[in-house]
């Protein structure tokens, strides 16, 4: 009998664990003695939700450089033509430079620091204007020779290819050189809403509302030729990939059916994949390098007419679960203007106004299940910051019906004493560190937002650098030598700023500006995460969900309820996080808590028979 090494030309090996995604390699097979069992490693696929879009649109484009971690999406209609551009980074997307002319139904070629947008429709009739992108903003390229929208494109900045489009429905194609476009070869049949990929000597065009809609073409730098048919004929759908592999998902096909069947090409035929995605969507924006990874964005679905949802493809030998929020157990006393610490298995809340009583002095303590009471603050408090861990909390400052107080506690998992007074009484600050070392900035002092910032030595606080804007309302988290502060109850909503123990100075602006948010809690300068707040008035109270990197702010998927005046707490901002109470829209105090968990991976291996 032949063994699996003469046959497929590896071993089997022998661990006590299975691998990692670091080590482990398609077609692996071990036996792992831990278990005993024998196993080996496939290859997965899968569409996962991510961030949704800024401005949610239909008939957008896009470019790629690798597409679950940069990609552009540029245009669209929103019922008027858009000018907007946003750039993907992976969990989140953030504003970029606006087009010089606003359209839609044009297409892209490109990547995310060096894109190409041509054709499309502007109000009023198709265009041939074509606009570079050098990662900041958008400048004038060389003018299509015929005006049209609904065209499909590929390759680069400096050497792309469009093809098919309206009006009438075309079968030509014009090739880029970085400056001006020139007439290439006749496709086989004219096209409108279809697919491309690949480059300009090696393209592929699939799919689209000519007839049929199953049709593939191949170019090879001068002329089309006819392949494999799409299992699923269909217009309005994305493309990735390069001529011998690509990918084609969602669309419509007639008479108004919304697809969610993914199909992968190997270069003469189309198979059906198992993945498919979470909605059936047509007039999306889609990107992709390889038939690996694809990125859908925008577009509409059967039962929403603008979608601004982001779904990514993922085929490795991993599974990619996505960030989530989930419910945890509700707060025993419904709460605004709280204040919390701790992790998200090891939670505390404290202070705040609820509904039945001016201010509270209540403590309450999670374990990653429920809530329990804690020892009682020496004051009733709301608008307070919070520091610390659940053994290990500060109170600093707040609002004791109605003094502003300078009051510190410090509490040791039971009870809560007094810690030195801060030297400015404020309400409504920010704060991190630890109860040895503890931070305390921004708040209302007055009539006006405070720069102050004092630093806590355990018994005693003294001042330290000024930010650079005053500010209420905001979050903080880090360490006493290495804080952020984020957002602000004021003109500029968005700004942050990074403290090294003796200035402050600024650092990456948030996408969506609010104040109100729960803080970070036990996050770092490097890895915050801001829930919820405010934009404005109280309807514009929000659920968005954004995470820090060090450099910049990404969004991440929203929580399940829009509120503001909250708090939270932290194991791991980015991945493990903790926000409870707050207030709705209507003012209604919310006891509701949920816990946020970032992007995981595994390992996905098959069992097999040890005969």
């Amino acid at each position: 009998m032949a063994t699996y090494e003469e046959l497929h030309g590896k071993r089997v090996e022998v661990f006590d664990a299975d691998p990692t995604l670091t080590s482990a390699y398609e077609g692996q097979v071990w036996y792992n003695e831990t278990t005993g069992t024998l196993k080996s490693l496939v290859a997965t696929q899968a569409w996962i939700s991510s961030s949704p879009l800024n401005t949610a649109r239909i008939q957008l484009s896009g470019a790629v450089s690798s597409p679950n971690t940069a990609s552009l999406a540029f245009g669209g209609y929103t019922g008027t033509a858009s000018s907007s551009t946003e750039e993907y980074n992976g969990s989140g997307w953030a504003t970029g430079g606006n087009l010089g002319t606003a359209r839609y139904l044009g297409a892209g070629a490109g990547t995310q620091t060096a894109a190409l947008f041509f054709g499309g429709t502007p109000p009023g009739s198709a265009s041939t204007t074509t606009e570079e992108y050098g990662g900041a903003s958008w400048t004038s390229g060389g003018a299509l020779p015929v005006a049209k929208g609904g065209l499909a494109g590929c390759g680069l900045q400096t050497a792309a290819l469009a093809f098919g489009g309206s009006p009438p429905i075309r079968n030509t194609t014009e090739e880029y050189d970085g400056s001006s476009w020139t007439a290439g070869g006749t496709l086989s049949v004219a096209f409108e809403d279809g697919a491309g990929a690949g480059t300009q000597t090696a393209g592929l065009k699939f799919g689209g509302r000519g007839t049929p809609t199953q049709t593939t073409e191949k170019y090879n730098g001068s002329s089309w030729t006819t392949s494999g048919l799409m299992n699923t004929g269909r217009g309005y759908l994305g493309g990735a990939g390069i001529q011998t592999l690509a990918l084609g998902y969602g669309g419509m096909t007639l008479p108004n059916t919304y697809r969610t069947a993914t199909e992968e090409y190997d270069g003469s035929t189309w198979s059906t994949q198992s993945a498919t995605m979470g909605t059936g969507i047509r007039q999306f924006g889609g990107t992709g390098a390889t038939a690996s990874g694809a990125l859908a964005f925008g577009g509409e679905s059967a039962a929403t007419a603008t979608l601004g949802t982001t779904e990514e493809y993922n085929k490795s030998l991993n599974t990619l679960t996505a960030a989530a929020w989930s419910a945890g157990g509700n707060i025993i006393t419904a709460r605004n203007q709280t204040a919390g610490a701790g992790t998200q298995t090891a939670g505390l809340m404290f202070g705040g106004l609820p509904a039945s009583a001016p201010d509270t002095n209540s403590t309450e303590e999670y374990n990653g299940s429920s809530w329990a009471a804690g020892g009682n603050l020496g004051t009733d408090v709301r608008g307070s910051a919070g520091a610390g861990i659940q053994t290990a909390a500060l109170s600093i400052g707040g609002k004791s019906s109605p003094p502003v107080t300078d009051k510190t506690e410090e509490y040791d998992g039971s009870s809560w004493t007094a810690g030195g007074a801060l030297g400015t009484a404020r309400y409504r600050l920010a704060a991190a560190g630890t109860v040895p070392a503890g931070l305390a900035f921004s708040g209302i002092p007055g009539p006006s937002a405070a720069t102050a910032t004092e630093e806590y030595d355990g018994s005693s606080w003294t001042n330290g650098g000024a930010l650079n804007t005053g500010r209420s309302a905001a979050a903080g988290t880090g360490t006493q030598t290495a804080a952020l502060c984020y957002g602000n109850d004021g003109p500029d909503k968005t700004i942050s700023e990074e403290y090294d123990g003796s200035s402050w100075t600024s650092s990456g602006s948030m996408n969506t500006g609010k104040f109100f948010m729960a803080l970070g809690g036990a996050g770092t300068q490097t890895a915050a995460l801001a829930s919820c707040g405010s934009s404005g008035p109280s309807t514009s109270v929000t659920a968005v969900t954004e995470t820090y990197d060090g450099t910049s702010w990404a969004t991440n998927p929203s929580m399940g309820t829009a509120r503001y005046y909250l708090a939270g707490g932290a194991s791991a901002p980015n991945s493990a996080a903790l926000v409870m109470g707050g207030a709705n829209a209507s003012e209604t105090k919310q006891n509701a808590t949920e816990e946020f968990t970032g992007v995981t991976e595994t390992i996905v291996a098959k069992t097999l028979t040890t005969s």
